[in-house]
């Protein structure tokens, strides 16, 4: 039974948020286990892209700059996902 709440937790906080579930991000401290829910912060806030964006952000970037950027990104997705169908599909 404890096994299978741990998986079911790990399972849900390893997809990405979609846009509904926008909001802030919460941790649960377990048995005054600090330094785990502080990781558990760290791997969520890179799975979320936050560490990213902000960097991003830092700076003004110029709308031709963006495009690009976003167009770059999309394609790396696009690749991603092809190399992870063909594993599939093997």
């Amino acid at each position: 039974m404890a096994n299978d709440k741990k998986r079911d937790a790990a399972s849900s906080t390893r997809t990405r948020r979609n846009e509904q579930d926008l909001g802030p991000l919460e941790v649960q401290v377990v048995d005054n286990n600090v330094g785990r829910a502080i990781n558990q912060l760290k791997r969520m806030v890179g799975r979320e892209g936050l560490k990213r964006e902000m960097k991003r952000h830092r700076f003004y970037e110029k709308p031709s700059v963006a495009k690009r950027r976003k167009s770059i990104e999309a394609e790396r997705r696009r690749r991603k996902e092809a190399r992870r169908r063909k594993k599939s599909d093997n």
